[in-house]
């Protein structure tokens, strides 16, 4: 009886021991899932942040093309106005005037990101201005903007329109 009761206890320590292992292995392949599923959701959020990330950039480039055809159909207008600022009147009403609008003009541009681009005393950069001629003029550097032609502008770093400028030396 005392044999019959070891045998016993014999097989269930091996029922045990079989059921343990099935459920090791068992429980190693839902870690093993677990971690697959895991690096598939990570791998997703990531597509997903980048995917957000290209589609705000090209919203702003799309935005920054728009706003720029606009603009520059109003620049010959502005260019206008400051000629208008500059010449000779009789009349301070009218150049008051022709100032504010200018002035309003310029505002709206600022408002919508538009710069002016930097011009005399710059160094010339090609991505900038367009040179139309150059001098000979001891007193600037080497490539340096003497004179400007035609105001340049840009949005952010995309260029609306080109600065016509005289180099120097």
């Amino acid at each position: 009886m005392e044999e019959n009761k070891k045998e016993e206890l014999e097989n269930n320590k091996e029922k045990i021991e079989q059921e343990n292992c099935a459920e090791d292995n068992e429980l190693s392949k839902i870690k093993v899932e677990l971690e697959e599923t895991t690096d598939r959701l990570k791998r997703l959020m990531a597509e997903f942040d980048n995917f957000k990330k290209r589609s705000a950039k090209e919203r702003e480039n799309l935005y920054n093309s728009l706003i720029s055809d606009i603009v520059s159909s109003f620049l010959p207008i502005v260019d206008n106005l400051e000629k208008a600022v500059g010449s000779k009147t009789e009349d301070e009403g009218y150049k008051q005037g022709v100032e504010l609008v200018l002035k309003q003009f310029i505002d709206v541009l600022n408002s919508l990101g538009v710069k002016e681009i930097e011009t005399i005393g710059t160094t010339f950069n090609p991505e900038y201005h367009e040179a139309v001629s150059s001098v000979q003029d001891e007193n600037l550097g080497e490539k340096e903007v003497k004179e400007v032609y035609r105001k340049g502008y840009k949005i952010g770093d995309r260029v609306i329109r080109h600065a016509m400028v005289v180099v120097a030396n």
